[in-house]
């Protein structure tokens, strides 16, 4: 058993709705904005720093973005590679990408968002090759505020 007492308050604050809209209304675990989008924090993350760069507007498809919107979304990622780059002990690597549809792994297929997920020589181990579970060493709160003041 893996003991997750963080996602408690989450999961008992689900009211249904979409999350992603909620964050921006709210600011809970947002750590920046942008004109057309903005970068929230993951709360079930794949590794350290996984963050979600996502447009205002409620949509569920690449094709439905504005030019600008498109282009305020590569410009965020870009961002946050750039300044986790800029760390003392950087990622080796970044995977970067949208699921489209259920199939391509989305969670919430009706709000399209880009994951930028850092990655380090190493990360995977025993447990996720194996065991199918993730195990993080840090707290969500720690974390959120650690990327908040890094993404400034």
């Amino acid at each position: 058993m893996l003991y997750a007492p963080w996602r408690k308050r989450y999961i008992l604050s689900k009211k249904g709705g979409c999350f992603l809209c909620e964050a921006a209304k709210t600011g809970e675990w947002v750590i920046k904005r942008g004109k057309h989008t903005f970068i929230v924090l993951n709360i079930y993350p794949y590794n350290y720093g996984h963050v979600m760069v996502v447009p205002y507007r409620h949509i569920s498809s690449i094709e439905e973005l504005s030019p600008e919107e498109r282009a305020e979304m590569m410009e965020m990622a870009a961002f946050v590679v750039k300044r986790m780059k800029e760390r003392e002990k950087p990622p080796h690597g970044f995977n970067i990408g949208i699921n489209l549809g259920k199939v391509a792994g989305a969670g919430l297929e009706s709000h399209v968002h880009m994951h930028i997920v850092p990655r380090w020589e190493g990360d995977n181990n025993f447990m996720s090759v194996i065991g199918g579970e993730r195990v993080l060493s840090f707290s969500i709160e720690e974390m959120y505020q650690e990327l908040k003041d890094m993404l400034k």
